[in-house]
C-alpha cells in the first residue's frame, strides 16, 4: 500500500496494518445503540470488509457488552484465523485486588473469543486498590503461562506507563502498548509528554477514538448533534469544529475526493500512533480503509495540527 507499509509493534518483531479496528460498538447498547439500527449481522459485514481491505489489528475488551464483542469477533476470526491480531482487555474491578484475577478473566476472555491465547492483553484502566507493580507481575504470569504474546496498558498516564515498564523489564517481558485516547480533538497524549515517552521506551501508541466518537466524520455539528450519551459528550465542540472541518475537507480534495474521516485517521497514523476505529457496520468499514495507502505532506499535517490548535474543549 503506497505510503504504508506495515506497522510494527512496539520493539518487538510484530507487524501489522497500520491501521486497526476497535469493537466497542460490537454489542454495546449504552453508548452505541447496539440492536437499534444495527446489530450482529451489519458488525460482522464490517468484520469481513476490513479484512478484505488488509485490517488484521482487532481490539476488544471483556466489558464491550458484558463479553459480547469477544463472542462476536472470536467467532468472525475464527472463520479463516490465519493473520488475525487479537487484542483484549481486563478491568481491574475493585472485587478483584488479587494476583489470580487477572490469569482468570484471562482464560474467561480465551473462552469467549475460542483461541488458546490472545496477542495482546492490555489492563483497561489503572483503578486502585492494586498497585500498577501488581498488575504487571499478573501479566507477566499471562505471558509465561502463554496465554497472552503480548502485554499492553491502557490509560495510563506518562508516570504510571514508566512504572509498568520498569515492573514487566524485570520480568524480562516488554511493554507493547499503550492504548489511549487521541485525536485531532483530543491532543493530550502530546502535551503531557506521553507520545515522547512512548518512543523513549518503544512502546507504541493505540489511538482509540481517533475520529472523535464520530464528530470528526463531517455527520455531525451545530443543531445536528450524535445520538444518546455521545451527545453529551459532544457539548460546546460542536459549535467550534467547522474550520478544523473545512481543513479536513480541504486536504481531502487535495488527495482524490477523501472524506474527513479519512484525513483525520491519516493524520493520526502520521503522527506514529496506531488508529483503532470502530465500524458498525460494512460501510464505515470501507470508509476507514480508505485511510491506508496515501500520506500527508508535513505542511498538510502542521495545517491540521493550527486548525485542531484553535478548538477548545
Amino acid at each position: 500500500m503506497m505510503g504504508h507499509g506495515r506497522f510494527r509493534l512496539g520493539r518487538t518483531a510484530i507487524e501489522v496494518c497500520p491501521l486497526g479496528l476497535g469493537t466497542w460498538a460490537w454489542g454495546d447498547r449504552l453508548v452505541w445503540g447496539f440492536g437499534r439500527g444495527y446489530g450482529e449481522p451489519e458488525v460482522e459485514a464490517a468484520y469481513r470488509a476490513s479484512r478484505a481491505s488488509g485490517v488484521d489489528f482487532f481490539d476488544t475488551a471483556e466489558i464491550y457488552g458484558q463479553g459480547r464483542s469477544e463472542r462476536i469477533l472470536g467467532r468472525m476470526a475464527r472463520v479463516g484465523q490465519s493473520g488475525v491480531f487479537l487484542a483484549t482487555k481486563f478491568f481491574p474491578y475493585p472485587w478483584r485486588p488479587y494476583r489470580g484475577s487477572l490469569v482468570r478473566a484471562l482464560r474467561g476472555s480465551l473462552k469467549r473469543l475460542g483461541v488458546p491465547r490472545v496477542d495482546l492483553y492490555q489492563i483497561h484502566f489503572p483503578f486502585p486498590p492494586l498497585s500498577v507493580e501488581s498488575w504487571m507481575e499478573s501479566m507477566a504470569d499471562a505471558v509465561e503461562l502463554g496465554l497472552t504474546l503480548a502485554v499492553g496498558v491502557s490509560n495510563y498516564s506518562v508516570r504510571q506507563m514508566e512504572r509498568a515498564h520498569a515492573a514487566l523489564a524485570r520480568r524480562g517481558v516488554p511493554l507493547m502498548s499503550n492504548q489511549v485516547e487521541y485525536s485531532l480533538l483530543q491532543r493530550g497524549p502530546e502535551r503531557s509528554g506521553l507520545m515522547q515517552t512512548c518512543r523513549d521506551l518503544g512502546v507504541t501508541l493505540i489511538a482509540y477514538s481517533p475520529l472523535g466518537m464520530g464528530l470528526l466524520t463531517g455527520k455531525y455539528g451545530p443543531g445536528r448533534p450524535p445520538p444518546l450519551s455521545r451527545r453529551r459528550r459532544a457539548g460546546g465542540l460542536l459549535d467550534q469544529i467547522g474550520p478544523l472541518l473545512d481543513v479536513l475537507r480541504q486536504i481531502g480534495q487535495d488527495h482524490g475526493g477523501k472524506a474527513p474521516a479519512q484525513v483525520a485517521l491519516n493524520w493520526t497514523m502520521a503522527k506514529g500512533t496506531l488508529p483503532i476505529p470502530g465500524a458498525k457496520n460494512e460501510r464505515q468499514a470501507v470508509e476507514n480503509a480508505g485511510a491506508l495507502g496515501w500520506s500527508m505532506t508535513a505542511d498538510q499535517v502542521a495545517r491540521l495540527d493550527a486548525a485542531s490548535d484553535a478548538v477548545r474543549e
